[in-house]
């Protein structure tokens, strides 16, 4: 069973239609949306501040999503991957975002909507990531503006199949 439990008062708010493996973390003052899943040892602190993730997000195996104490929420939009051990720390993910494998984006980041967070990279606490663009590296920095094409083939295609994917676990 998903370890889901309560922190000084503040109880974890899952929607409709979501998927939370057997081994994953979601503790505090967190809240889901509709159709999102949390994949295996993923771990959702909402301990020191809130977290408010939106609808047909997935944070997938081994992903961290945590805050800063009274400082910094997590605010991640609708139609976003977090993908294998990425961190995602106090920070701010728009709509239609893919975070690649073993990312980490740090305080005070925003990502705005349509972009793309290479695998490896490290955004570094305050960055601004524009909306339509890849960075990536370490630190991040922008590669390249991203193709429309880019936006209903990988970011569209990642989110629908997590949330075909997550059927397949569902009793």
């Amino acid at each position: 069973m998903p370890i889901i439990k309560p922190v000084n008062g503040k109880e974890p708010q899952l929607g409709e239609n979501c998927f939370v493996s057997d081994n994953s973390t979601i503790v505090g003052d967190v809240k889901l949306g509709d159709n999102c899943s949390v994949w295996f040892n993923a771990i959702i602190r909402g301990d020191v501040h809130y977290i408010k993730i939106g609808d047909r997000v997935n944070i997938q195996d081994g992903a961290v999503i945590h805050c800063t104490y009274q400082k910094a929420p997590t605010i991640i939009g609708n139609n976003v991957s977090i993908g294998h051990n990425a961190i995602v720390h106090g920070c701010t993910v728009h709509d239609n975002v893919l975070v690649g494998m073993g990312a980490i984006v740090m305080d005070g980041a925003v990502i705005e909507s349509n972009s793309i967070v290479a695998a490896g990279a490290v955004v570094l606490e305050g960055t601004h990531i524009p909306s339509g663009t890849i960075f990536a590296g370490v630190p991040a920095k922008k590669v390249k503006e991203i193709d429309p094409e880019q936006i209903s083939g990988l970011i569209q295609k990642t989110a629908d199949s997590y949330v075909a994917y997550s059927d397949w676990f569902k009793e």
